[in-house]
Order: structure tokens, then sequence, then C-alpha cells
């Protein structure tokens, strides 16, 4: 693997207003609604995302799957299994991908693959973290 930069990759800048505007358009009503200030923002170790990819990767070529991708879900606890009692957002990654040869395969609009755990367990920060 070379050391060149994704191609869709964003400046920092980007990301500062990518994160300004959630939080201008959204957070506001998010928290009045909640009563508190939710968590917006996760983070994995690049270990646990690198063995999960390794996962995701090893599962689907054994389906057949030789393209397969992440996709991220917004999600919230019930405040019974929220350790702080609140229901705090989460988020988790779902895999997605079809067998070659099958519809949808490579396109943008993959399907999730049930066949492969998800993955959840990030840390969010409470309150928390600015960009």
């Amino acid at each position: 693997m070379s050391g060149k930069r994704p191609i869709k990759c964003i400046s920092v800048e980007e990301a500062k207003e990518l994160e300004k505007t959630w939080c201008d358009t959204r957070t506001p009503e998010i928290d009045e609604c909640l009563g508190f200030q939710d968590t917006r923002e996760f983070e994995w170790s690049v270990e646990e995302l690198q063995e999960y990819l390794k996962y995701v990767k090893r599962k689907s070529r054994k389906q057949g799957i030789l393209d397969p991708g992440i996709r991220v879900y917004f999600g919230a606890y019930s405040k019974d299994k929220c350790k702080m009692g609140r229901g705090y957002s989460t988020v988790f990654l779902a895999p997605t991908g079809e067998p070659a040869g099958s519809e949808g395969k490579g396109g943008s609009r993959r399907r999730n693959n049930y066949r492969i755990r998800p993955l959840n367990g990030a840390n969010g920060g409470e309150p928390p973290y600015k960009y």
C-alpha cells in the first residue's frame, strides 16, 4: 500500500465547516428535545478499524463478494442500556456488498450484508469534542 492520500479526503477546513453546519442546524434542536447535550462524534482506534475491515473482507470473500463496502448508521441507546442512563447517540458500521455477478455489484447503493455482524462500541465524547 502506498503512502498516497485517498482521493476522497477533504481538507481540515472542509471538515470544520461540515461540523459547524451540523452544530448550527441540528444540535440545538436535538439537545433541547433530549434535555441534555448529546454526543456527536465517535472514535475507534486504527487497530480496531483495521481488525474489523479485515473481518469484513475475509467473510465477504467467503460469500463471493469481491468489493465489500461499509455503511455508517446513526443509532441511539435506550436509557436502560446506556451506561450514563440518558440514551446517548451512537454510530455503527454495517457491511455491504453483493456477490460477483449480482445486481448492484460495485454500485454506490450496495445492499446491507446481514450475514456479517455490524461494529459498534465506539467511544463518544461527553461533552462532544469540537473538530
